[in-house]
C-alpha cells in the first residue's frame, strides 16, 4: 500500500464506525484483534472520509432496496473490468460466503454465464458493463429492460452502486491497496 497509517490511527478511526452494517467484515476481523482491511486503512488517515464511505454504503452496500446477490454481482463486474485487486478478491471472498457462484461456486464465471442469472442479476450486469463502457450512451433498450424488471429507486441505487464501486476501484488501484483473504480466513 502506498500510504502507511500507524496502527493508532486506524484503531481510533475504525473504532468510530465497526458498529455499522457497511463494515460488517472488516469488523470481524477487529473483535478478532485484527486490523481492518487495508482500504479501511488507507481511509483512516482521514477519518471523516471513513465515516462518508460508511455512510454511503449503509444506503446502498449492504442496505438499501436491490437485493445483495444484485450487488456482488455489480461489484464483482465493475472490479474486473478495472482490474482492481482488492475489491474483485475480496468480494470473490464475500460471494463465496454468500453461496454466490456457478456449479463450481466460482462468482466470476458466474459472470459469464448469463444464462445462470434471472433477470434482474443479468440486467444489472449488462447495465454495469455498459455505463463502464460509455455512460453518455446506455442503450435506450437496456434502459427500457431495466424499468421492467426494477422501479426507479432500485435503478438509482443501481446506478449509485456502480459509481461507487468505480471511485473504489480507482483509490484501491491508485494506493495500489491490497487483499489477502483476510475475509475467508476469519
Amino acid at each position: 500500500m502506498r500510504v502507511t497509517p500507524t496502527t493508532p490511527q486506524i484503531r481510533a478511526a475504525f473504532d468510530a464506525v465497526r458498529h455499522s452494517p457497511a463494515f460488517a467484515e472488516s469488523s470481524k476481523l477487529f473483535d478478532g484483534g485484527r486490523l481492518p482491511v487495508e482500504m479501511i486503512q488507507a481511509m483512516s488517515l482521514r477519518p471523516e472520509l471513513l465515516q462518508a464511505f460508511g455512510a454511503m454504503s449503509e444506503a446502498v452496500y449492504p442496505g438499501g432496496v436491490v437485493e445483495r446477490r444484485v450487488k456482488e454481482l455489480i461489484i464483482l463486474e465493475a472490479s474486473r473490468t478495472n482490474q482492481c485487486q482488492f475489491c474483485t478478491a475480496s468480494h470473490v471472498s464475500i460471494a463465496q460466503m454468500l453461496g454466490i457462484g456457478d456449479e463450481s461456486g466460482d462468482p466470476l464465471r458466474l459472470l459469464d454465464r448469463p444464462e445462470l442469472m434471472n433477470d434482474r442479476e443479468r440486467l444489472a450486469v449488462d447495465y454495469t458493463r455498459a455505463a463502464q463502457r460509455d455512460a453518455n450512451r446506455i442503450p435506450a433498450q437496456l434502459f427500457d429492460d431495466l424499468r421492467a424488471h426494477y422501479t426507479e429507486p432500485e435503478i438509482v441505487e443501481l446506478t449509485a452502486m456502480i459509481g461507487l464501486i468505480t471511485m473504489l476501484n480507482m483509490f484501491n488501484n491508485c494506493l495500489q491497496v491490497t487483499y489477502r483473504g483476510e475475509y475467508a480466513q476469519s
